[in-house]
């Protein structure tokens, strides 16, 4: 699988060593930085993965901030894309059963590597259950589309 990655600061510790994880798993991983652990903006990172999701460049996206919340609220903004900050391997597996989640963003603050990497898999081998999940994700992606005017009440 192709996977983007990147953090910022706050992930920093983390990324080297998911990437090596990844990588020894088989996975092609493109690294979008930082390359050291000076303080970043996390948007100016969150954004080249989501795109490369978006665009199809990459299968899958991993972001590592402090919580996760900044660089997934960034990421989300990309029209294509259905990010969200995960901390436990239950909701890695529902955001991917139910959501077909295709960025993840994790915690390298509160979250251990061990934990991240537990997320991780579940994050990468749990396939989108369709069914009643289509029309759902369906009207989130409606959600990129800049005709569509909200749903009316």
């Amino acid at each position: 699988m192709r996977i983007a990655i990147a953090s910022d600061h706050g992930g920093y510790d983390q990324k080297g060593p998911i990437a090596a994880y990844l990588e020894d798993q088989g996975h092609d991983v493109t690294d979008f930085g930082p390359h050291d652990a000076s303080s970043v903006d996390y948007p100016d990172y969150a954004d080249p993965v989501a795109r490369a999701v978006a665009t199809g460049k990459a299968d899958r996206g991993i972001l590592i901030c402090g919580t996760g919340i900044g660089m997934a609220l960034v990421a989300d903004k990309v029209s294509g894309v259905r990010a969200a900050p995960i901390q436990n391997v239950n909701f890695a597996h529902l955001f991917r059963q139910h959501n077909n989640g295709n960025v993840l963003c994790l915690s390298g603050r509160f979250v251990s590597l061990e934990d991240n990497e537990r997320i991780i898999d579940e994050f990468l081998t749990t396939e989108f259950e369709g069914g009643r999940h289509v029309a759902r994700v369906e009207k989130v992606m409606r959600e990129d589309d800049p005709d569509f005017g909200g749903v009316a009440r």
